[in-house]
């Protein structure tokens, strides 16, 4: 009886070695097919995404990476998923190490023109191609992208309400018509930025928020200043 207990738990702990070695393989490879599908969508949006493509391009299987998704809807909203993570990693989760206030709301501007400025997706700002690609469609990649779009902006005025309860913006402040103005800042530098290839958009951005932010302020010095900008070299 020990015996043939001991060979079957033998066999039992190498059968679950193996699952676990398959389960590991295969997040792996899932992880890889993402961090691919998420850089692609950013440029070229999601209905570029397709098993074949990515199946080459990685030099996996077709079949392999269908199990993974099992249908192209899948991959999308699975890839929309991976964007918000990044995302949430990039800017969200930094921003919150700050205390309630004026100082977390820059903050969190600071990170998300970073996030679209160091081209965390080449595209740019992931959820900007994405919106423009689906936000006429209905189902279920058009709401999971309506999500997205939704946290978001429920976010920075969140983060507004909460610098106006500390006492650090105005008592009337409009919250949602602010974070509607410092959103579309950051999002007018990003596809200004993507579409001209340059830079000079964000330091307009950071200007105009500075700006509102300014206004809105109890104390406007509390708000970060924009240092100037580099004087052009002369001609000789």
């Amino acid at each position: 009886m020990s015996a043939g207990g001991a060979t079957r738990t033998a066999d039992g702990d190498a059968g679950t070695t193996r699952l676990d070695g398959r389960v590991e393989r295969g997040n792996r490879t899932r992880r890889l097919v993402l961090r691919r599908t998420v850089d692609i969508a950013s440029v070229e949006g999601l209905e570029a995404l397709s098993v074949g493509r990515l199946a080459t391009e990685l030099e996996l299987s077709k079949s392999g990476v269908f199990a993974l998704f099992g249908s192209k809807q899948e991959l999308q909203l699975a890839t929309v998923r991976e964007a918000a993570r990044i995302y949430t990693e990039k800017v969200i989760k930094p921003a919150a190490e700050l205390p309630f206030g004026v100082g977390r709301l820059w903050r969190l501007c600071e990170l998300w023109l970073e996030y679209s400025r160091g081209r965390v997706f080449p595209g740019g700002c992931f959820f900007y191609e994405v919106i423009a690609e689906f936000d006429a469609r209905s189902g279920p990649v058009h709401d999971a992208v309506v999500g997205a779009q939704r946290d978001w902006t429920a976010l920075v005025e969140r983060t507004v309400a909460e610098a106006r309860d500390a006492g650090e913006l105005r008592a009337d402040t409009d919250i949602p018509q602010l974070a509607f103005e410092i959103v579309a800042l950051m999002e007018t530098a990003n596809v200004v930025s993507v579409l001209h290839d340059e830079e000079t958009a964000y330091r307009r951005a950071r200007v105009g928020i500075t700006a509102r932010l300014r206004s809105a302020a109890v104390t406007p010095s509390e708000v970060p200043q924009v240092p100037e900008a580099p004087e052009a070299p002369q001609v000789p």
